[in-house]
Parts: C-alpha cells; sequence; structure tokens
C-alpha cells in the first residue's frame, strides 16, 4: 500500500468516525430519558422540576441539537467524550481503564485460538477425506454451533461450582481468573478458524506449483510450511484482524457472564443505565478500533505478499 493510499484510507477513517458520531448522536438525543434527571438520581439528589431545568441549562442540555453535537464534537477532537451520568468520571479514563483489561483477554484468547486451529487445520487438509478430517470437521462443526453464552456457563458450572478450580467473578490483574473468559472466546474462534485454515490449505495444495515442489523432490513439509502456508495466510489475516477488532470492541456477553471489568461490561452497564455520553465514547471507541486494525491489516499485505509490493 502507497503513501497515496494510506493517506486516502486515513481521510475515509475520519469521515465514517463523522459519520458515526452523528448518528450515535442524534439516536442518543432521540432516545427517552432525560440526561440531567440521570445524573441527579445517580448522585443520590431527588430530581424536583426546578433542579433538573436549572442542571440541564448548565449543562447546555437545552440548546438546539446541533448547537450540542458540534459543542461535543469539538470537546471528542481534544479527547474529551463528556462525563459518565452514573459513574461521574470522564468517559476516555473510563475506556482507557477498561482498554488494558479487554487487551490482555484479547491477546490470551487469540493465542489459544491459533495454538489448536491451526494445526488441526492443516491436519485436517493433509489428511483430507480421511476419518481424521471428517472427526476434525465434525468437532470445529458443533464448535460452531455452541454459542458463547452458553460455553460460558458450561465451564463456569464445572470449573467455578464444581472442581472450584478457578473463581467466580474474574479479576483484570489476575491471570488465573482470566483463563475461563479466554477459553470461552477462543472455543467458538478455533472451530471457525479451524475450518477457514482447511479450505486455505486446500485451495493452495491443488495448485500447481505444490506439484511441481513434488515432482523436483522437495520434502512435503517444506512445501507444506515454506509455501502452502505461507501463501494461505492473505485470507487468514483479514478475518483475524476482524476478530482481534471485535474482541478489543468488547465482548459483552462473556465479560458479563464472567464478571470480567472490560470494554463489554461497561457498554452492557452503560445502555442499562442509558448514560448516553458513555455510549456515544463506546460507539465511537469500537468504531474507530476496527478501522485502524483493518487498515493495519491492510498494510500487513505488502510484507507478506510480494505481489502486493510489486503491484504499486
Amino acid at each position: 500500500m502507497t503513501r497515496k493510499k494510506i493517506i486516502i484510507r486515513i481521510l475515509q477513517i475520519l469521515i465514517v468516525l463523522f459519520g458515526i458520531s452523528f448518528f450515535t448522536f442524534l439516536l442518543t438525543y432521540l432516545a427517552p430519558g432525560d440526561p440531567a434527571q440521570i445524573m441527579l438520581t445517580s448522585s443520590g439528589v431527588m430530581p424536583t422540576e426546578e433542579t433538573v431545568n436549572a442542571l440541564r441549562e448548565s449543562m447546555g442540555y437545552n440548546d438546539p441539537f446541533i448547537v450540542q453535537y458540534f459543542r461535543w464534537l469539538g470537546n471528542a477532537l481534544h479527547g474529551d467524550l463528556g462525563v459518565s451520568f452514573t459513574l461521574n468520571k470522564p468517559v476516555t479514563d473510563l475506556l482507557l481503564e477498561r482498554l488494558w483489561p479487554t487487551l490482555k483477554l484479547t491477546l490470551f484468547s487469540v493465542v489459544l485460538m491459533l495454538a489448536v486451529s491451526v494445526p488441526l487445520g492443516m491436519l485436517s487438509a493433509v489428511k483430507e477425506n480421511t476419518w481424521v478430517d471428517n472427526l476434525v470437521r465434525g468437532i470445529s462443526f458443533i464448535g460452531v454451533s455452541m454459542p458463547n453464552f452458553w460455553i460460558g456457563l458450561l465451564l463456569m458450572l464445572l470449573f467455578c461450582v464444581k472442581l472450584r478450580i478457578f473463581p467466580v467473578i474474574s479479576s483484570a490483574g489476575d491471570f488465573k481468573s482470566m483463563i475461563l473468559p479466554a477459553v470461552t472466546l477462543a472455543i467458538a474462534m478455533s472451530a471457525k478458524y479451524t475450518r477457514q485454515v482447511r479450505t486455505a490449505i486446500l485451495e493452495e495444495l491443488h495448485q500447481d506449483y505444490v506439484i511441481g515442489a513434488r515432482a523436483r523432490g522437495i520434502p512435503e513439509r517444506k512445501i507444506l510450511w515454506g509455501n502452502v502456508f505461507k501463501n494461505s495466510l492473505l485470507p487468514l489475516i483479514t478475518m483475524l484482524g476482524l476478530s482481534i477488532g471485535s474482541l478489543l470492541g468488547g465482548t459483552a456477553v462473556v465479560e458479563v457472564i464472567f464478571s470480567y471489568p472490560g470494554l463489554g461490561s461497561l457498554a452492557v452497564a452503560a445502555i442499562t443505565a442509558n448514560d448516553y455520553n458513555l455510549i456515544q465514547g463506546y460507539v465511537l471507541w469500537v468504531a474507530l478500533i476496527y478501522m485502524v486494525i483493518n487498515l493495519i491489516v491492510d498494510i500487513s499485505y505488502n510484507f507478506i505478499d510480494p505481489r502486493m509490493r510489486l503491484a504499486r
């Protein structure tokens, strides 16, 4: 990807973020509930008509929509996403506090997923149409069919309640309490990626260059890891980028089940409490994460596939 294309992509990201911020602000503006009343209630103050009107006036909630939006946008460009109504803390600080726990959970679950899916997918492709292939495909089909919340509840019942190996409530600073949430996320992803790895490897194994390499007597292991696996990386990296973006955005169901203090559980709490500032900040945050990761994935193509560099 050339410098010009990177600049164009960054401009596209900014335009998309502007659109997302506008529609998110519009939806929260039209949503039921009075932010001033929510703030007073969460702080323990009995909201009266006078106090609510006074707070609305002081915070600019009586201004027209377009004035409120551009005031919020101007503050957002300086890193100020407002203050959480319910937690009474800056939204930016809350998102940054929850980013590191979610980042640890994301990296751990992705490592577990790759450790399982890549060997199984390659084994299934190499042993195509054998009992090994059928077994791996059957297991992956079952894994894809099981929802995350059900897997999480089963793991919690077995390892937390019955065996008491892991704590029921997770803590971001405790590696042991992060294992079950990561395994829950990795199981569904492993099943999906095993099938994708198998498909990608099979497609490459049927290429002419593999037949030629075998005819020249090149060892099968060298063909598989040196050529086939490397050439099948592009679609897998694309999927991996999307998965990492989703996990960094916060996998809400799993985080809520294990009481894990990540971005997903924060978003659920914000939605439940009608904390509009926090919802707006979270949506903007997730959109930015997705687009930045996709940009990094596109740039990485140049280092993985030499044909991308030749096409510049």
